[in-house]
């Protein structure tokens, strides 16, 4: 039977050290909501990737995401995708000590569609992403 995590938004995810890879629709909507060109966007709070495949959002110098205000995400309505797959759809190793969502066992087919609202992906790509 799988475990929903219920993300208490405890941030703990936003202060990791790693990458928040960046699609081109992603970029378009984040900077619309900073009224901010793309390419402006860009330049301010984007750097190349690891593998130098991409964009990904820049941290601050403490390894936590730029758009981390607080406890608050200063994008919360437009933040990526891969933010928005944590903890679900993630299997990183300081998940389970760090953070705080709640876990709860559910059948099946409630796992996939209490992910696909909380990670605004369809029912159907959820179950294609479990496979």
């Amino acid at each position: 039977m799988p475990i929903f995590h219920e993300c208490q938004r405890c941030t703990a995810c936003c202060r990791w050290p790693g990458q928040v890879r960046l699609t081109d629709a992603e970029i378009a909507r984040i900077a619309g909501c900073l009224e901010l060109s793309e390419h402006e966007f860009i330049q301010r709070h984007t750097r190349l990737t690891q593998d130098r495949r991409g964009l990904a959002l820049q941290e601050q110098s403490n390894g936590a995401c730029i758009f981390l205000a607080g406890k608050d995400c200063a994008i919360q309505s437009v933040k990526p995708q891969q933010c928005r797959d944590f903890p679900n759809l993630w299997r990183h190793p300081e998940a389970e000590t760090q953070c705080r969502a709640i876990p709860h066992l559910v059948g099946d087919e409630e796992y996939v569609k209490q992910v696909a609202q909380v990670t605004g992906r369809t029912v159907e790509s959820v179950r294609e992403l479990l496979r």
